[in-house]
């Protein structure tokens, strides 16, 4: 039985146009590869498998991509250093977590779990879970689960348009802080992945009572200094993110005039020298913070690790209130 939503709207019955779009592209992957094998039916059974295998695994050799770039890019970084073999177990981990997250959970389970469903233990602080850059709420299906199997109640949100500005999600994050709120009536903690981490930075300089609405703040991968791959991008998330750019130091500068002092000290902030999208390492990390370095860990993967989860749950915003 779902609980009203107190804003009136359904949380995790609201559509998403990146659900579709990633069902479009699996259901055209899948129209490819049964095209291919039609087509070269009748050759060596090598080309039938290779054509097959570039269309089903190409992505594989893009990571690859990001993988070297990364070994190049953190020469230069204060955090520990990636060596070869690191990098390679995080490629295939990372090609291992992409499709679960990309091409299921996302397209086709996104609804799944939903927030209003979870349980609402009175005292014991929410979880208010935002996503990354071409992310839904699907991303988080594997914490959603831990969380309904310890009693700790969560809330979510789908961070559209997909490709608009970060400061276009300010009332989204703020919508499901407040739900956090209601369902538990204490300061809902926030785990953040990725481009999320931005958002929320945005959302609590937005806020006027952001630090009595947020217990803690946790962020996993978020290019919190922007990222190397972000120079390449033309959309206005994506170019928001580039290292030391016009919108970051805008957000820094609105920070320390609201904040002198101890601005990130409400932030936990997750990072590895492995990670393939927010390089170099150390962009992950904020002054002040509670910085914690994670081995050998890729971008995605990163935030399922039983490192980051476990961690984020043994952190004192939740001693006392949740039995691990």
């Amino acid at each position: 039985m779902q609980h009203p939503h107190p804003s009136g709207m359904a949380a995790t019955t609201s559509s998403s146009i990146l659900a579709r779009l990633q069902q479009l592209i699996v259901f055209a992957t899948v129209g490819l590869v049964a095209g291919w094998v039609a087509w070269s039916w009748g050759r060596p059974g090598w080309v039938v498998a290779a054509g097959g295998a570039l269309l089903l695994f190409g992505y594989a050799l893009v990571l690859g991509l990001e993988f070297f770039a990364v070994a190049h890019v953190n020469r230069r970084d204060p955090a520990p250093r990636a060596t070869i073999r690191t990098l390679m177990n995080a490629w295939w981990r990372e090609v291992l977590v992409a499709p679960r997250v990309f091409s299921w959970r996302q397209p086709f389970r996104w609804r799944g779990l939903p927030d209003n469903d979870a349980g609402t233990l009175a005292g014991q602080p929410a979880v208010v879970f935002v996503h990354g850059f071409v992310c839904n709420r699907g991303f988080w299906l594997p914490w959603m689960r831990t969380l309904r199997s310890r009693g700790l109640p969560y809330t979510s949100v789908n961070l559209e348009p997909v490709f608009g500005s970060i400061d276009d999600y300010i009332p989204l994050i703020d919508d499901a802080v407040r739900r956090a709120h209601a369902l538990t009536g204490v300061a809902p903690v926030l785990v953040c992945h990725s481009m999320g981490g931005l958002a929320v930075r945005a959302w609590r300089v937005a806020t006027p009572d952001a630090d009595t609405l947020a217990r803690h703040i946790v962020t996993i991968g978020s290019p919190h200094h922007g990222t190397w791959l972000a120079q390449f991008s033309h959309v206005p998330n994506g170019r928001q993110m580039r290292q030391n750019g016009p919108w970051l130091r805008a957000l820094r500068q609105s920070e320390a005039q609201r904040w002198p002092t101890d601005a990130y000290a409400p932030f936990t902030c997750w990072y590895s020298s492995a990670d393939n999208i927010v390089f170099p390492a150390s962009t992950a990390t904020l002054p002040g913070a509670d910085n914690r370095f994670v081995h050998g860990q890729p971008h995605v993967a990163m935030a399922f690790a039983d490192e980051v989860m476990e961690g984020t749950l043994s952190l004192p915003a939740f001693q006392g209130r949740l039995s691990l």
